[in-house]
């Protein structure tokens, strides 16, 4: 079994992406003596939210970023007529009677959101929620999202794509009095939640989300040691031989590839 490897995994509702980061790391296999292989994940998902959540293994913790700066497509459901603190249903929840106007105004585009001061957005080294729940005001700064798609499939559903970063929650509580009661994430980028319980070796996982460029020789023992290698790219890449991936590479002037995540050490 390929000890780096991306899990594709359905987190179901009423468990942290923690639970399950903490449940994989416990089931990995481990030479006597030995730590187990480093695990994490790319992008949070609330404990009420249900669906698709990548899990890194051992050397794919080192492209996290990459992972989590991919769009994500949500199915979402709205409660009419009532407000929740939180923006989902573990908030406090006041009736207000007043359903948002029809038809819905559903917002596309590149878009302004602060997210909601119950959010793992850090503030001075502290998750925001935990702020918010020791009754300290939070006002979190603004941040540019872009919506693809936010589109009603029923009277309280909604289909939504968006960049990573979305607050799912308050793009439904924008809609006026209204809360999230269901999310589910049904894929990441390339990645299918119906494809859950999958393991991609790092080398897949990374092919499906960059270009990769095959090296040999000495442009491979060059990369392998963090040293620049001629070729041109839009983007971040993967440099990769016979033996497997060697490097996250991106272009550099000049025409050349700089090795910036590697993965032979």
């Amino acid at each position: 079994m390929d000890a780096d490897a991306v899990l594709l995994v359905d987190k179901p509702a009423g468990r942290t992406s923690h639970d399950i980061v903490a449940e994989v790391r416990r089931g990995l296999p481990r030479a006597a003596g030995a730590p187990r292989p480093k695990v994490g994940h790319a992008g949070t998902l609330d404990p009420f939210a249900t669906g698709l959540l990548l899990v890194l293994v051992g050397r794919a913790t080192r492209v996290q970023r990459f992972l989590m700066a991919l769009p994500k497509t949500y199915v979402a459901r709205a409660r009419f007529g009532a407000v929740s603190s939180t923006g989902d249903p573990e908030g406090e929840i006041v009736e207000t009677g007043r359903p948002p106007p029809e038809p819905l105004v559903l917002p596309t585009g590149v878009l302004r959101q602060r997210p909601p001061a119950y959010s793992a957005v850090k503030v001075a080294g502290e998750r925001a929620y935990a702020l918010a729940r020791r009754g300290e005001a939070v006002e979190l700064p603004e941040r540019e999202i872009v919506v693809h798609r936010f589109e009603r499939l029923g009277p309280d559903e909604f289909a939504i794509e968006c960049s990573s970063g979305t607050y799912v929650r308050s793009l439904i509580a924008d809609l006026g009095d209204a809360y999230c009661t269901a999310l589910r994430r049904t894929a990441i980028g390339p990645f299918d939640v119906r494809d859950a319980g999958a393991r991609l070796p790092l080398a897949d996982a990374l092919g499906a989300v960059m270009p990769v460029r095959r090296l040999g020789g000495e442009d491979a023992g060059r990369a392998a040691h963090g040293l620049a290698v001629a070729g041109r790219a839009d983007g971040p890449l993967l440099l990769a031989d016979d033996d497997g991936p060697i490097a996250v590479a991106e272009p550099r002037d000049a025409g050349m590839l700089k090795p910036i995540v590697g993965f032979r050490a």
